[in-house]
């Protein structure tokens, strides 16, 4: 049985890691080929986009997918939504792996937003020095924003336009909480921009700003594709797939 994992996340990597071991699974993950030194998952990889739903529907008949594994990051709207239109067309089954948002807790100065560019009109009224956090492609929704300061934090450097005064920290999570705190504190960090990944491995810099009461605007993640099947970790991931093996 071959599974095809749209991956680059750390789900993704431990699930291909879990269905390698079965001798009943062909396992292939795609990456999309957006990050220069990829953490590669176990079994085939394959990198590179396929060219719209059309192009991955392709891909599936010419590899005899069996099954198919969205376990893109949960703002990936684009691949999600081929990915549901090429199941569909090929009847291929599909779930996506979704973890779960984070949850305000006591203490906390959320400001959910519905966008990046919802997030950048909030800004000049919560504070002036800004640790952006949004990945590398989300910068320039900010660009215009020049009387703020800007420590946006990426893997890879990101992507122009920026705005004028920003510093660029390129680094690769999981980060620590007496991390994050040192960090907030060290470039007087007023507000914390995130988009709701979710992930553990970035969660401590919403405990340090809660510690410092420090507001923190969130944009909220896209719905997945109507009709598509989830779960929420990796665990209920295999099990879906070990259950189609029968």
């Amino acid at each position: 049985m071959h599974v095809l994992i749209l991956g680059g996340t750390s789900e993704a990597r431990r699930l291909a890691d879990v269905l390698v071991a079965d001798p009943a699974l062909r396992v292939t993950s795609s990456l999309a080929g957006r990050v220069e030194r990829p953490r590669l998952p176990a079994g085939e990889v394959r990198v590179g986009g396929f060219g719209g739903p059309a192009g991955l529907a392709a891909w599936l008949r010419a590899h005899a997918v069996d099954a198919l594994l969205d376990a893109t990051h949960p703002f990936a709207e684009r691949i999600s939504r081929n990915a549901a239109l090429a199941a569909a067309e090929t009847g291929t089954p599909l779930l996506a792996l979704r973890r779960p948002s984070w949850a305000a807790q006591d203490g906390d100065r959320w400001h959910p937003v519905p966008s990046l560019a919802a997030a950048a009109q909030a800004l000049p009224a919560l504070g002036r020095r800004v640790f952006l956090t949004t990945g590398r492609q989300g910068i320039a929704a900010f660009a215009h924003l020049d009387g703020l300061v800007f420590l946006a934090r990426s893997v890879e450097p990101p992507v122009a336009p920026m705005p004028a005064a920003t510093e660029v920290l390129l680094e690769r999570g999981p980060f620590t909480l007496d991390g994050e705190r040192a960090l907030l504190r060290a470039h007087r960090i007023e507000v914390l921009v995130t988009k709701d990944s979710g992930s553990a491995a970035t969660a401590p810099k919403l405990t340090a700003a809660r510690e410092l009461g420090l507001p923190v605007v969130v944009v909220q993640r896209p719905a997945a594709p109507a009709g598509v099947r989830t779960a929420p970790d990796v665990a209920g991931a295999a099990d879906w797939v070990r259950r189609l093996v029968g």
